[in-house]
């Protein structure tokens, strides 16, 4: 039997179709752990759904008062399928890796910044360190891609695949093997959390470089043009940021010079224009939507993993949450083309997973409701129009 998944369309157009089959021999799609986690994603469960909205309709509170608090629970809820929800072991992972294309001088800092900012995080004096001790939340620090050495560095969870990525305005950014390798991480990594019993977590990222990649993802997904997702990434002035816009429009019809009315495969994106550590978030929000973990994504450079994700796999989106809207352009497109409504927007442009981490607090305090706020008949409390 045939095995169909939706790709993404280009605005106003119909999807393309991936066919499992019709990929190479190194295609992601025929492995099996791929293969199946994509197919074991469902939708959040419509009879939960309907119990939990009910069930906050009924809360002592004009219906609709506490606004995204209320579809922020009932999503969690029809997620999880519990009646009375429960967040446990909430866990932040932050991804990092290099990118090729840092070669075209579309950053404004190093590619040395990568490394150490790892060591930043595991010496706990990067921002997501404080907020994360702040929401008391387990952090972890994967090496999918960076260029350096970690050899005994404790903490650091090795799973490097490569160096960095190939620099995509000449050549493709990623193997398939490399794709397949970095999402089968993420998908693994989504299954310790589960073992753990982690049934909230939010995805980072540290790599320099990787605004860029975000922007190609997000230009070749949607259609817009480069220059409309392409933002000032870690402080580049105009000139550079124009650079970089058109460096991203040239890869961009390189690799994809046919069918502009329609998004190209999503893997074929991810491999040719992306990073080592999307794959993984990719990978990551794949895994967890199979196991029913929420995770919360951060900003642009999460959104593009996602986005790939449901272009995969639709049904994903019922486990994302949306941290907040970075001041990046494409993010707000991106968070669009998934009807995504991020929690806050605090003008905010770190990354780091710093605006999915203060989401946890959020997400929390919409199960508290959820769990404890009075009923009008526990409370003994009349209705609108008793």
């Amino acid at each position: 039997m045939d095995i169909w998944v939706l790709s993404t369309s280009r605005r106003g157009q119909p999807a393309a179709k991936i066919k499992f089959e019709e990929k190479g021999t190194h295609s992601p799609m025929q492995d099996e752990l791929i293969r199946n986690t994509i197919l074991s994603i469902k939708a959040g469960n419509p009879e939960f759904q309907r119990e939990a909205e009910q069930h906050i309709d009924s809360l002592t509170k004009p219906i609709g008062s506490l606004g995204k608090l209320e579809k922020t629970a009932a999503q969690y809820v029809a997620l999880r399928e519990e009646k009375t929800p429960v967040i446990s072991g909430k866990a932040v992972y932050i991804l990092a890796a290099d990118h090729g294309v840092t070669e075209e001088g579309i950053s404004a800092y190093p590619k040395e910044v990568t490394p150490q900012m790892v060591y930043n995080f595991l010496n706990g004096g990067a921002g997501i360190s404080v907020l994360a001790r702040h929401a008391q939340s387990d952090i972890f620090v994967v090496d999918v891609g960076v260029d350096a050495s970690f050899a005994g560095v404790k903490g650091l969870l090795n799973r490097k695949i490569r160096r960095g990525t190939r620099n995509f305005a000449k050549e493709s950014a990623m193997t398939l093997e490399e794709v397949c390798a970095a999402l089968k991480i993420g998908i693994e990594l989504a299954e310790e959390a589960k073992q753990q019993g982690r049934t909230l977590i939010a995805l980072g990222e540290m790599g320099i470089g990787n605004t860029t990649s975000a922007s190609a993802i997000a230009a070749a997904l949607t259609g817009v043009q480069a220059s409309l997702v392409t933002g000032f990434g870690t402080g580049l002035d105009a000139t550079r940021c124009a650079r970089k816009a058109e460096v991203i429009d040239k890869a961009l019809r390189m690799h994809f010079p046919e069918r502009p009315d329609v998004a190209p495969d999503p893997l074929e994106i991810l491999r040719r224009v992306g990073g080592l550590e999307v794959a993984a978030i990719t990978g990551m929000v794949l895994g967890a939507a199979a196991r029913r973990i929420a995770v919360v994504i951060d900003g642009f450079i999460c959104t593009a993993g996602a986005a790939i994700a449901c272009a995969l796999a639709p049904n994903a989106r019922a486990a994302i949450f949306a941290g907040h809207l970075s001041v990046e352009p494409g993010h707000r497109i991106l968070l669009d083309s998934l009807n995504l409504k991020p929690l806050l927007q605090l003008d905010m442009r770190l990354g780091e997973a710093t605006g999915a981490v203060l989401a946890f607090h959020l997400i929390e305090a919409s199960i508290k409701i959820y769990n404890e706020m009075a009923t009008f008949k526990s409370a003994g409390v009349s209705e609108a129009g008793a």
